[in-house]
Formats: C-alpha cells, structure tokens, sequence
C-alpha cells in the first residue's frame, strides 16, 4: 500500500516520516511554503529518538502523480475547515484501470472532530475514521517534532459510519511496524466524541496560551460540561475518560511543548482555525437539542476572530476570559459547571 498524505503538517508529516522509516511507501501533499520547503531540503522530523530529514516524494496535487494505483490510501490530514477543498481536489484523481479515487481508493480522515468523515462520505465510497491521540508541533516550513515516545501516538480506526474490515485491518497492521498504536474498532466514532470533549480546550489554549492553574481547569470543566450535556441529549455515545486512561496508560508520554493543533495555527498565522469543528460541533448540537452552550459559543467566536484578525496565540490573558465567560454564560441565564470526577481523571 502506497500513503498519500494529504497535508503534511504535524499529524501528516509525524505519519509520513515514521510509515516512511518503517520501510512504507510514502507522498507527501503539501502546499505554499511546506510544499516549498519539503520539496527543497526534505522533511526534519524531530522525535525522542532522534532528528532526520526525510526526503519524500512531494506533489501539490494528483496531477502530479498520473493515474493513481488501486493500492493507494489516502490519508486525510488537513484541518476541517480545508476538507471539502482536498476532498474535492483529490476524488476525481483518476485510478489506473477505470474509475476515480471517490469510487476505488480508501481515504482515512485522521484529524479532530468528527465532521469531515461526513464531509467525505458525500463524496468517496469508502471512509474511515480516525481518533487522533497523537502529541505533533508544525510551526516552521519543513519541519515537524513528536515528543511521543515510546510510541509515537494512538490512531483507533475503523469504518465510517461503523464497521471494520480487511483494509481497515492492513492500515492498522503498518501503523504498528511505525511506532503507532492503531486498535480497530467498530464504533469509532464513540472515541471520537471523547477526543471532542477533550479538543473543546484548544480554543483556551489558543487563546490564553500559556495556560495552567486550578482557573484553566475549571473554565475547562464549564466548557467540558457543556459538551457532556449536549452529547447526553442527543443520545451520542462517548468513551469514559477511565476507559481512555486505560488504553493510552503510560504509552504515550511527553514533557509537553506547544499549545497544541489551533495554537498551531494562530501562531503560523494562517487565517483559520477548527473551532467552529471543535467548540461548534457542540454549539450546532446544542441548538438541535435545545441545551444552551454560551461558553462554546463565546471560544468559538473568539477564535474565529483571532485566527481572522492574525492575532498573536495567548494575546487573551485568562483573567479576561474567564470574565468573558461569566458574562457569557449570566447573559445567557444558566448556571455554571465544576468540575466533575471525570474531569478529574481526565487530568490525571
């Protein structure tokens, strides 16, 4: 199986490099300055165990390969928001022997937040989810850091909708020869869910990066409970943060670093973000259901704004939007959340 890496970012170039020192064929998609520098001096991907550069095929589109081979995966990493644009791009790459991409090749959304799988099943027949546990930092063109270790990171995947199968089975037989863990599951998007309550944070953190403090976490609980309410009314299932605990153990650990995938993007300037993925999943769920969401609301706008506007990552201090968020939630006449047990154990 040859990977086609869509977006060679953090999740894409951490993926790449190691399927790559793995002895797995491997094509990074990248564009602006990543494609420019990648195609230049390669990929620098700095880990525990060392730092290498990978000299990888580099392409900006499927023209650039022919006609695809029917052992092609394509791997989704792009942030959300750009979803649709690579979807569309990519499905009508033709496929040696007739066809199309939406129509042959499998395509593997491996990012946060559960919408572009749906995003995708629109377009190509065959999609898999992804819960991405994987610790990655892209600010400079070129290069990539994954403090994981002593793996890399934890993909689960399987089928969207649900399901497994024998091709969801070899991805996750190669991920394993690359310092991943990649358990197939049939319900992946009930890990999913769990990693959304988790990503809720990304905004604080983009926001009033460096964050810590009994403060953070419990303006992280309020956001958190919100999202809990919101997936309980609309009846989605989620994994426990015990259950979490018990998978990831001590498999994955690191002595932390950047602020994470939408500080990432505040801090490379790029003009977007994924909180109306992340904070708005739950803000579009609770309007379904009729439960009041203000405080991801208010992330959700506050984010968009700083990515729109170019505004530095942690220009907020949190004493500002902690007061933010008070106001947000008096003005919407509902109560305030503390922390829970879960909670609790989430940050354990």
């Amino acid at each position: 199986m040859r990977y086609i890496i869509i977006g060679a970012g953090a999740v894409g170039g951490t993926i790449g490099a190691r399927l790559a020192e793995a002895g797995h064929e491997v094509v990074l998609v990248a564009r602006g300055a990543q494609y420019t520098a990648l195609k230049s001096g390669g990929l620098r991907f700095r880990a525990p165990d060392g730092e290498r550069v990978h000299r990888l095929p580099v392409v900006e589109g499927p023209d650039a390969l022919g006609a695809l081979r029917t052992d092609d995966v394509l791997v989704l990493t792009v942030k959300t928001q750009d979803s649709e644009a690579a979807l569309d791009t990519w499905g009508p790459a033709p496929v040696a022997g007739g066809g199309t991409a939406a129509e042959r090749l499998p395509v593997m959304c491996v990012q946060n937040g559960v919408e572009s799988q749906r995003i995708a099943l629109r377009r190509f027949r065959r999609v898999y989810g992804v819960c991405v546990w994987l610790p990655s930092t892209y600010v400079e063109p070129g290069v990539v850091s994954a403090p994981g270790a002593p793996l890399t990171g934890i993909l689960h995947l399987g089928r969207h909708p649900h399901g497994v199968d024998d091709t969801a089975r070899r991805i996750a037989a190669d991920l394993e020869t690359a310092r991943f863990e990649a358990p197939v599951v049939a319900d992946v998007a009930r890990w999913q869910y769990a990693k959304l309550l988790g990503n809720l944070a990304n905004s604080i953190n983009a926001l009033s990066w460096p964050v810590a403090g009994e403060e953070a976490w419990r303006l992280y609980a309020r956001v958190r409970a919100e999202g809990e309410s919101v997936l309980r009314a609309a009846g989605i299932p989620y994994a426990s943060a015990q259950e979490q605990q018990e998978v990831h153990g001590d498999k994955v650990r690191w002595a932390g670093g950047g602020g994470g995938s939408s500080w990432q993007s505040l801090t490379r300037g790029t003009g977007t973000i994924e909180a109306d993925h992340l904070n708005g999943e739950i803000v579009l769920l609770g309007r379904l259901h009729g439960v009041p969401t203000p405080l991801n609301e208010l992330l959700q706008r506050l984010a968009t704004t700083f990515a729109r506007e170019r505004r530095p990552a942690g220009a907020m201090p949190l004493a500002e939007l902690v007061r933010a968020a008070d106001e947000a939630v008096a003005a919407a006449g509902v109560g305030g959340a503390a922390f829970t047990q879960e909670d609790h154990a989430a940050r354990a």
